[in-house]
Formats: C-alpha cells, structure tokens, sequence
C-alpha cells in the first residue's frame, strides 16, 4: 500500500472528507476552497450565496457525526484520471497529478482525489465539534474540533 504524501491527523482529515460531502450535498457548493487540518482544531471555508443560520450549521454537524458513527470504510482506490471525472470534482486538480488518481471512498458518502493519510473506517475519527463560524463576502469558515478521539 502506498504510504501518504501529506502527513495529516488521519482522524482529522478523514472528518474533513465527511464535511465536504456533507456541504456538497446540503448546500450544492464545492468542497471547501480553503482548509487547515491540524490534531487539535481545523477550519474549512466554503463558497456559499448566503449565510448559512445556526440551525442549518447544528444540522451540518449533527449530518457529519451521523456518518461518522457509521463505521463506514475509508478507501484507497487508484484509477485512470478520466475513470475518476466521472465520480469526482477534479476542476482544481493541477495537471500535474498525472494520469493515475489516488482517490479516497468514504463509503458511498464521498469521493475525492487525496494524497492525505486517513483511518480504516468513519468510526476511528469520533465527533466533531463545531465550536465558532462566520460568514463574510460570500465565504463560510467552519472551526471544529474532534472529541472522543
């Protein structure tokens, strides 16, 4: 198995992953266009029309610690670039990944090209915790840490 380029909190990143699927789904905007993961607390922000209200960032959290708890596998699959255009948003993907694509399957929840290391399944990564947000020009930035990790 080929090791990670990027030396992530796996539990971290693997919630990163389940956020993104999550904002895609519930508000139809990219994955986040802006992201740093750390142990203790990360932060994504993501284009969105309008601010989210603090129902819909509590359904945001409750929808990722959902997946989470599901014990999902976290898969590494590699395939042909053009295999991974059609089950993936590759747009910001530079041209200088190449031809074959690590992609990462979370479940069935998400998809996405990463070098990043992650766990075996949902579970590994706990809950997390929104603890602050804001929206301004535009653009949603998410704190969140992990607990019961």
């Amino acid at each position: 198995m080929e090791q990670p380029k990027k030396d992530y909190y796996a539990p971290m990143h693997t919630a990163e992953h389940v956020l993104n699927g999550t904002m895609v789904k519930m508000f139809g905007c990219p994955r986040s266009v802006n992201a740093h993961i750390e142990k203790d607390k990360s932060k994504c922000d993501y284009i969105l029309p309008s601010a989210p209200s603090a129902a819909q960032v509590a359904e945001i959290e409750n929808k990722v610690n959902e997946i989470l708890s599901k014990n999902l596998p976290v898969e590494i699959k590699f395939m042909p670039r053009a295999q991974a255009a059609k089950i993936a948003d590759l747009s910001r993907l530079p041209f200088s990944a190449g031809e074959e694509l690590r992609m990462i399957f979370v479940g069935d929840y998400d998809v996405c090209p990463c070098i990043g290391a992650h766990v075996k399944n949902t579970s590994e990564s706990g809950r997390i915790k929104i603890f602050s947000w804001n929206y301004e020009n535009g653009r949603l930035r998410l704190r969140f840490k992990l607990e019961g990790v």
